[in-house]
């Protein structure tokens, strides 16, 4: 995964282009912050879908925040994940 952002100490990270089981291009990405126990919140889902595959410590609002900060930087996400991230773009 590639680094992307960080706000509010969540850390956003992608990988690179590829095909989901559909054959449709997609970029999958990772919102991940520090929890209270150790650990660590995550959410894991992909660009074009907008959708979560997995999720562990976000509340409903601030997965529906994620899902729009996703939605506003997936152009710039496409464009990094197509050239191997944000380091190579």
């Amino acid at each position: 995964m590639f680094y992307y952002s960080t706000v509010d100490e969540i850390v956003m990270t992608h990988g690179a282009l590829e095909t989901d089981e559909y054959s449709t291009p997609c970029v999958r990405v990772r919102f991940e912050r520090p929890n209270q126990n150790n650990g660590f919140d995550f959410a894991e889902g992909k660009i074009p879908h907008y959708n979560f595959q997995k999720t562990f410590g976000f509340s409903e609002d601030e997965l529906f925040k994620l899902r729009e900060y996703m939605r506003d930087n997936a152009f710039l996400i496409w464009e990094f994940a197509q050239k191997g991230g944000g380091e190579n773009a």
